[in-house]
Formats: structure tokens, C-alpha cells, sequence
């Protein structure tokens, strides 16, 4: 990416709050998630100052929530001219996250940004570029960074305690059965709601209410899938754990087999992915919730609905045992005669920790917990394996060069040309 204005912002002054001073912070997008997150940033000391959504009622909401202080926006592009603003929090759909992230960073504001970092691997190294030009701090939402239960983890398997680890599954499972997310005619967008904003660097498709709401994750225009919106966090903490982030080669296999509703994406997707040091097997079910198995009495577990699913987590299988983790706690299952202990520890999400730990970065300027690299290679491994999944072959992976080696067509799936009046 050439450096130069992005959808017309101009760089603006650093505008860093004092180490004393309340972080004025602007919410783009205004959804569950957004308030969630700036609600634990208010609790840290800072303010929501002004909000912006292309859906009136969820500005209203977003108002009546902030408080009488916060100014109202529709387009994100007046918000970030807003005086007292000193970041800003990224809730909107995949598709918008880096066209957003970009012009906050060139307006001079710090970003949080949820995951994925961006709908496609160029548009992530321009986050990535466009953070390290303007001088801004980039934090991606992947809360699990700052948990310490994964910390502890990683000293496990580093240590060598483990043994040697060289084989990881992360697992996302979920029952979607039967109706899946519907089906539901195309027609005209509901008064309040800027279908072309809405859609912005995405085609201008004509409007139908799943493409709307928390159901657009199932259309390529504009994510995923499970793997975009739940496997950047787990890619993430295995690069974190296993210390290694790229890997060489990776296929997949997978398909829509057995939803029949209005969503593009597989129901069904296995990911291989081979790093240097070890291989990664990444499971999507969307119509079976049952995951792993296996309950330790009085655990909880993340998402957990029946009496012995594990619908969410990782396992690193070492020489010596095995560490079974997710995002509410960890368990230890040594192998026989290791000399490994049996552990189990429940431990808590850590959003409200992320959070905090965003607004200090913002007073302090110290480096967050994780940066916005790390943040872009969680989300590219997600990238590799719908290209996988698309393409069909085993892909090999130019990690210096972020470009598929001797495949023209994987490496033209990763980027997209966006409508011309958003183009990076």
C-alpha cells in the first residue's frame, strides 16, 4: 500500500491523553459487542464520548447508553473529526474493520479494533502499515492475550514440562440445526438503515435482512465464517503458546453438507495447517455442539450447553501430556509415568483485563498486549484456510512475502478489489 490519504483522512496530531487525564473514546459500530467492550474501557477510566452506527435505531440505543455527553454519527468519518476524541473502538462487521482502523490511525487516534483484524490477508498488512506510519497503538480484540491462565500455558509448554508438542487441535463447535440462520427474501432496507454505507468496500448487493445483524458472518461478502469470527482467537493463543506464527503449507476439507438455509459458508471445515515446529489440526462444526468430551468435576467450560460437551477449545498433545484449554480455564493430563500432576484451573474471560489494558496503553504509550502484527497473523491463518477450503489443493505459504508460492489463483484470493469509492 502506497503511502498516501485512505477514503480521504488526513493525518492528524498525536493527541495522547495525559497519564492523569479520562481517554475520550469513540465506538464505532454500536452493536452488543462495541458496548460491551467500551463499557469495560469507562470502567478503566475513560469515556465514551461519541458514537457512530449506519442503523438509526442502534445509534438511539447507543446515546441512551453513553449518555447525554456523547455526540451521534452515521458515518464514521465525522466521528473521527470529533475534538476530544483520543481512540477509538472498531465493532463493526469484518468487512469494515481495516478500511476504519486505517483512517483512525491517519486521523491520529488509537485503535481497538475487534477481531478479525480485516475481511482479507492485503487489507491486514495495510492495518499493519498504515499503525506503524501514523505512530498510533493498534489492539485487536482477541482478549485471550490477556489472560493469565493461558500465560501459565505457554510457560508449560515452553518449559518443556510438556514434553516435546507436536501436534495442536483448536476446535469451534455449535448447533445450528435446524433451521440454521434461515432463509429470508431480498427487499428494501428498513428506514434508518444506510444500506450503501452498510455495505461499503463489500459489493452493493440488494438488501436482505441476514446480510444484516449478526447473521452477515455467513456470507462471503463480507466475513468468514466460524473460523474468521472464533478461530482468530484460538490461532492467536496457539501462536502464543507454541511461539511459532507462520505457517508453511496448509489444506483443508469441508463443505455445506447438511444446512439448508440462506448462508454461504461450510456447516463443516477441517484446516491442516503445517508450522516449522509442529502441525495444527482446525476443527468447524456447525451442526453438532459436542466438540471434545470430557468434563472434570465442578469445571466449567466456554460455552458449554450439555452435560459433557466441550464445544470451544485447544489441546497441546506433548511427549510427556497433554494441556486440554479454553478460554474459562485449563486441565493437565499427564501421560503414564511422566511425573506430570494432574491440574485443573478454572479461570474467567478477560475482556474487561484487554480492555483496561487498551486504555492504559493509550496514557502510557507502552506496547499492548497484543500488537497489531500480532493480531494480523491470528487472523491471516484464518484467511489460509477458507483459501484452502476454495481452492481445494495444499497450499505453500511465503511467509516473508505473504504470498502463496506458485499459485496465482490462491494468491488472487487474497485481496479483493473493493467498490472504487472505498479503496484502500
Amino acid at each position: 500500500m502506497q503511502r498516501r490519504q485512505v477514503l480521504g483522512m488526513a493525518l492528524a496530531g498525536a493527541g495522547v491523553a495525559g497519564a492523569s487525564d479520562r481517554v475520550h473514546v469513540g465506538l464505532v459500530g454500536c452493536g452488543g459487542r462495541g458496548r460491551y467492550v467500551t463499557n469495560f474501557m469507562r470502567q478503566a477510566g475513560a469515556a465514551v464520548s461519541a458514537v457512530c452506527d449506519v442503523w438509526g435505531d442502534k445509534r438511539d440505543a447507543a446515546k441512551a447508553w453513553a449518555g447525554d455527553g456523547a455526540a451521534v454519527f452515521s458515518d464514521f468519518r465525522k466521528l473521527l473529526e470529533h475534538k476530544p476524541l483520543d481512540a477509538v473502538v472498531v465493532a463493526t462487521p469484518d468487512h469494515w474493520h481495516a478500511l476504519a482502523t486505517i483512517a483512525a490511525c491517519q486521523a491520529g487516534k488509537d485503535v481497538y479494533v475487534e477481531k478479525p483484524l480485516a475481511h482479507n490477508v492485503a487489507e491486514g498488512r495495510a492495518v499493519v502499515e498504515a499503525a506503524r506510519r501514523s505512530g498510533r497503538i493498534v489492539q485487536v480484540g482477541t482478549q485471550q492475550r490477556s489472560a493469565g491462565h493461558y500465560k501459565e500455558v505457554q510457560e508449560l509448554v515452553q518449559s518443556g514440562r510438556l514434553g516435546k508438542v507436536k501436534f495442536v487441535r483448536v476446535w469451534n463447535y455449535s448447533n445450528l440445526l435446524p433451521k440454521g440462520i434461515g432463509r429470508a427474501a431480498d427487499g428494501v432496507a428498513p428506514e434508518g438503515v444506510d444500506w450503501d454505507m452498510y455495505c461499503g468496500p463489500a459489493p452493493l448487493r440488494a438488501f436482505n435482512p441476514l446480510r444484516l445483524g449478526p447473521t452477515y458472518r455467513w456470507f462471503w461478502d463480507y466475513a468468514g465464517g466460524t473460523i474468521t469470527d472464533f478461530g482468530v482467537h484460538r490461532f492467536d493463543t496457539v501462536h502464543q503458546i507454541m511461539g511459532e506464527e507462520v505457517p508453511v503449507r496448509v489444506s483443508a476439507a469441508g463443505g455445506r453438507f447438511v444446512l439448508d438455509d440462506g448462508g454461504e459458508m461450510p456447516d463443516t471445515l477441517q484446516v491442516t495447517y503445517e508450522y516449522p515446529g509442529f502441525v495444527l489440526s482446525y476443527e468447524a462444526s456447525n451442526v453438532n455442539g459436542h466438540g471434545l468430551g470430557g468434563r472434570t468435576a465442578g469445571m466449567k467450560y466456554y460455552n458449554a450447553r450439555g452435560a459433557e460437551d466441550r464445544p470451544h477449545g485447544e489441546a497441546y498433545y506433548g511427549s510427556l501430556g497433554t494441556v486440554i484449554c479454553d478460554r474459562v480455564g485449563y486441565e493437565v493430563y499427564p501421560s503414564q509415568g511422566s511425573g506430570l500432576e494432574r491440574v485443573s484451573k478454572q479461570a474467567a474471560d478477560a475482556t474487561a483485563v484487554h480492555a483496561a489494558a487498551f486504555v492504559e496503553c493509550v496514557r502510557t504509550r507502552k506496547v499492548p498486549p497484543l500488537t497489531v502484527e500480532n493480531g494480523h497473523r491470528a487472523t491471516l491463518v484464518a484467511h489460509l484456510g477458507n483459501i484452502a477450503f476454495k481452492t481445494g489443493r495444499k497450499l505453500h505459504w511465503d511467509g516473508a512475502k505473504e504470498t502463496f508460492v506458485g499459485d496465482r489463483e490462491a494468491a488472487a484470493l487474497l485481496r479483493r478489489e473493493a467498490r472504487k469509492k472505498w479503496s484502500i
